[in-house]
């Protein structure tokens, strides 16, 4: 009787241990991915898209077959608009989860707060959006644009006589990294065109903020001293209480245009849009382009998110950062494929000249040298459908300057090259 019981439990333990064994295989039989984005607090409205673009590319991946034969595993995690937090979960996604590449963050502060654990343990961040351009990691591949892909181009059309002529300028943006360095950057540059600082206002408010009453009413006491236009760097879900307080006080933009650089469609969704028609914003993809693979792109997120029951599905739109994740990804599989490997060492290698055809229209190239991609510069007008006309872009895609010349020393660092192998 013992003897059957025992026969019993080394059985029993031998079928745990082959299911253990085909666990693991199963396991390994897959590449981790990990998806890093606020999905509460303040940058939700922006940053969830992402999540959801990011899923959706990974099972267009995996229904493809994935990558080296093998399926894309998501591990998503929510930092929720806390930067320290962030450098939290991102040393859990590489130390814990052992993913092979991260795709996240939106503002700066939370790029800068992971940058320092993708440097020591030498992971992979693919980071999708626009930014101030002082930076150049082995460890990151930049897939928004710098300052020369945006923000200066869009200061320039707002300076030319299409774009209004203007001679003033009110630089209004979120209290962090990206707006202050970005308006360093562009004062700088209107200096160089001959723009006084008396004729530059420069004014900041803390993530969140939603009261623009004193600050719009300044904005019209400002305007009055000739051609004004202001230059929004505001992020996040202020962005919602600023439009309306433009609305309120009944600021057209044929009085006062605004370009912004951080919002598109999705900050747009869900207000009446029909007061901020004609202000401008400044991105390298817009929905509204017309072209085949752009079409493809928005039916197949209409498709997935309802298929999802993403909130709100049949009002879901596409935008530039969205846009990025969706080249991002891509690029990073296709390194793989080229390198037989996840190694973050050889993907770095194998990612130098990539190439894809994004939705916007155009073939996008990584850089060899600086880890950025070549993207065209689009400037589209808000229209009453929360769309933006594009009134303006330029005929090839323009390389990356992540040193912005405009700022005294970092002439020569322009082309500074990436280091290529270790940390």
């Amino acid at each position: 009787m013992k003897r059957r019981s025992l026969l019993k439990a080394f059985a029993l333990s031998a079928t745990f241990l082959s299911m253990g064994i085909s666990l693991q295989a199963y396991a390994a039989d897959t590449i981790k991915v990990g998806i890093m984005h606020s999905l509460s607090g303040t940058m939700a409205i922006s940053e969830t898209p992402l999540k959801d673009m990011a899923l959706m590319t990974i099972d267009e991946i995996n229904a493809k077959g994935g990558v080296l034969g093998k399926k894309l595993e998501p591990v998503v995690v929510d930092p929720a608009s806390n930067w320290p937090l962030f450098a939290e979960k991102a040393r859990q996604l590489l130390s814990q989860d052992k993913a092979a590449v991260v795709f996240g963050c939106w503002t700066s502060v939370s790029r800068k707060s992971v940058l320092p654990v993708f440097e020591e343990l030498n992971g992979l961040l693919f980071y999708p959006v626009q930014y101030e351009g002082e930076e150049m990691s082995p460890n990151v591949f930049y897939t928004g644009a710098a300052p020369n892909q945006q923000a200066i181009p869009a200061v320039e059309y707002m300076m030319s006589e299409d774009g209004g002529g203007a001679k003033r300028f009110f630089l209004l943006g979120t209290d962090y990294v990206y707006p202050r360095t970005t308006n360093k950057i562009l004062r700088a540059f209107l200096h160089s065109k001959g723009v006084q600082d008396k004729d530059i206002e420069e004014v900041y408010t803390p993530f969140g903020y939603s009261d623009y009453q004193t600050i719009v009413s300044n904005i019209k006491k400002f305007s009055a001293g000739g051609k004004t236009a202001v230059i929004s760097t505001i992020n996040g879900d202020s962005n919602v209480p600023f439009y309306k307080e433009l609305a309120n006080q009944g600021i057209k933009s044929t009085d006062v245009p605004v370009v912004a650089f951080s919002v598109g469609e999705e900050e747009l969704r869900g207000i009446d849009t029909k007061p901020l028609v004609g202000h401008l914003a400044a991105w390298n993809y817009f929905e509204s382009v017309s072209n085949p693979v752009n079409s493809q792109f928005v039916a197949d997120y209409r498709a997935y998110a309802k298929a999802h029951k993403l909130p709100n599905a049949d009002t879901v739109v596409t935008n530039d950062p969205m846009e990025a994740t969706y080249v991002g990804i891509h690029m990073w599989a296709q390194a793989v494929e080229k390198a037989g490997t996840t190694d973050v060492d050889k993907v770095r290698e194998a990612m130098a000249n990539q190439s894809f055809a994004a939705p916007s229209g155009f073939t996008l190239t990584m850089d060899a040298t600086n880890h950025h991609l070549h993207k065209p510069v689009m400037i589209g007008e808000i229209e009453d459908n929360g769309q933006f006309n594009v009134v303006w872009q330029t005929e090839q895609p323009v390389r990356a300057q992540p040193w912005s010349p405009y700022i005294p020393g970092n002439d020569k660092k322009s082309e500074s090259p990436v280091k290529t192998g270790g940390k």
